[in-house]
């Protein structure tokens, strides 16, 4: 053993000086992160044009606390891999484009009483 061994340094073969060299923190790769503006977006709900119109017609104002209950049922439709989902609250009914966090249409209890809803692949009911 005539290999000679530093305290806190380790090294199993020959040491080349190139091995000592450390990456600068500016050398790194960091892969860098998604702006917060971005992450923001993907996580709010938005409302189509379509969906903004229905609202106003029917008289449906939607309070934060329900955005933020729509919000919550569009990741548990999202965790089971929906695309498009119809989600029931209360006394209004909703059809929303999973990905895209996007509500296509809104309806009251009026405009739902025989209705027929399609192009939907699954169903969330907020009680």
């Amino acid at each position: 053993m005539s290999e000679r061994i530093t305290v806190g340094q380790l090294y199993t073969g020959p040491v080349t000086p190139n091995l000592l060299n450390r990456p600068k923190q500016s050398e790194t790769t960091i892969t860098p992160e998604r702006p917060f503006a971005q992450v923001l977006e993907d996580n709010l709900l938005k409302l189509s044009n379509h969906a903004a119109k229905r609202l106003e017609q029917r008289g449906i104002e939607l309070k934060s606390e329900q955005m933020q209950q729509i919000g919550t049922a569009l990741d548990k439709a999202a965790a089971k891999g929906a695309k498009e989902s119809l989600i029931l609250m209360q006394d209004m009914a909703f059809i929303v484009n999973v990905k895209n966090r996007t509500v296509v249409t809104a309806m009251d209890s009026e405009s739902m009483k025989d209705n027929v809803f399609t192009q939907i692949d699954s169903a969330v009911i907020i009680s």
